[in-house]
């Protein structure tokens, strides 16, 4: 399957031309904050990636059977 842009939703980078999601965020405060079972706001412009962000990170814990 031919790779393209995405214009509206959450990126999958298997179908579309993107950046690693959780790599424009900061993971390791990211981690920090849910590891302490703390409250966090990921607060950005639209179309900014907040939804890809949060989609990646539960996949990141899925991986590791969190």
């Amino acid at each position: 399957m031919m790779r393209f842009f995405n214009t509206a939703g959450p990126v999958n980078c298997e179908k579309h031309y993107c950046l690693p999601p959780l790599s424009r965020f900061n993971l390791p405060e990211i981690l920090t904050l849910i590891s302490q079972e703390k409250y966090f706001v990921l607060h950005a412009p639209r179309q900014s990636g907040k939804t890809s962000c949060l989609l990646a990170c539960a996949e990141y814990f899925n991986k590791d059977g969190r």
